[in-house]
């Protein structure tokens, strides 16, 4: 069988390891489909992640198919799954609130517990859920990361004709611009990479734009996808009078400009991963829709057998999704 093995930052091998035992109890051991490189796994390869450990299996954006169980699992061999790579004790004080994606005993698979970029791995099945039969394997694939951006949205109301400004057209700020644009919005998305601009138009009327392309004006709701200090600073700037900032990115600081803020009753939304498993199933939803415009989103699937040139084109900034594809692998 063979895995990604990440033994310290900037260390990624490709290696065979022994079968996996059988499944007990409530896990599952899948066979996995696909798997799409993260902005995450790229900090994690490059040791920029503060609470990462090594070594580590990376890789948390997970589709697969159910081969074993064990004798209390919830789903039968055969089913098509997606993964929860977030886990969550349901026992903290956060996770009796319903605030199962901040639990404090969280782990993160890929990070600081084993991913799952292998051919086979056991999870517990609490953590994978079903999907549709109507729902390909190129768009279930997005399920993980498209759920962060349907869990972002909830935190404010987009609707036609609502001006919305998306900064950062990563993996992240182009599914945001995506849906949207599904949804009626009039979208503005701003990023300093060309190439992007290229991919976001793709998807549909978007007005897609360089930041010095920008004229003197505000939008209703904006969303900060970039992660930088000067992109933070640039959507409160953005912001209309009762203006929505939703901030995804995370930039380690910013400075605020708290009177700007205060008189015109501006929102700073903060926004991480997920609720499971409303949001997964919300995500599928619109996945299931022909009508949401995502296919430019992903660039390349490539086999894992060529995950140095899959790592090097999600690094480069210049592509969109880039996925990993496990079906019929074998060492060349």
């Amino acid at each position: 069988m063979l895995e990604l093995y990440l033994k310290n930052p900037n260390e990624l091998e490709l290696r065979t390891v022994n079968s996996l035992p059988p499944p007990k109890g409530d896990e599952v051991k899948i066979q996995l489909i696909y798997g799409g490189i993260c902005g995450s796994d790229l900090s994690v390869f490059n040791g920029k992640l503060p609470h990462a450990t090594y070594p580590v299996r990376p890789g948390h954006e997970l589709l697969g198919i159910v081969i074993e169980k064990g004798e209390h699992a919830a789903y039968d061999i055969g089913t098509r799954v997606v993964v929860l790579p977030n886990t969550y004790c349901g026992t903290c004080d956060l996770c009796t609130k319903g605030y199962t994606n901040i639990c404090r005993n969280k782990k993160s698979l890929g990070i600081n517990t084993d991913g799952g970029f292998s051919q086979q791995f056991v999870i517990s099945s609490k953590y994978v859920l079903p999907i549709p039969d109507d729902l390909q394997d190129e768009r279930a694939v997005l399920i993980e990361p498209f759920a962060v951006i349907v869990h972002a949205f909830k935190k404010v109301h987009v609707t036609k004709d609502t001006t919305v400004a998306i900064i950062g057209c990563g993996n992240e700020g182009m599914l945001a611009a995506a849906l949207a644009h599904h949804l009626g919005a009039k979208v503005t998305a701003i990023d300093i990479n060309p190439k992007k601009l290229e991919l976001v138009r793709k998807i549909g009327d978007i007005r897609a734009i360089t930041p010095q392309e920008l004229k003197k004006e505000t939008f209703d709701v904006i969303f900060e996808a970039a992660g930088t200090k000067s992109s933070v600073e640039q959507a409160v700037q953005l912001a209309n009078p009762g203006g929505m900032i939703v901030l995804i990115g995370l930039a380690q600081e910013a400075n605020f400009p708290v009177v700007h803020i205060v008189r015109n009753e501006l929102t700073i939304q903060g926004t991480i991963i997920y609720q499971f498993p409303v949001d997964y199933l919300q995500a599928m939803e619109y996945l299931r829709d022909p009508s949401f415009s995502i296919d430019s989103i992903v660039s390349k699937i490539l086999p894992v057998t060529d995950y140095e040139y899959a790592y090097e084109m999600a690094a480069s900034g210049n592509f969109g999704k880039v996925i990993l594809s496990f079906k019929e692998v074998e060492r060349q």
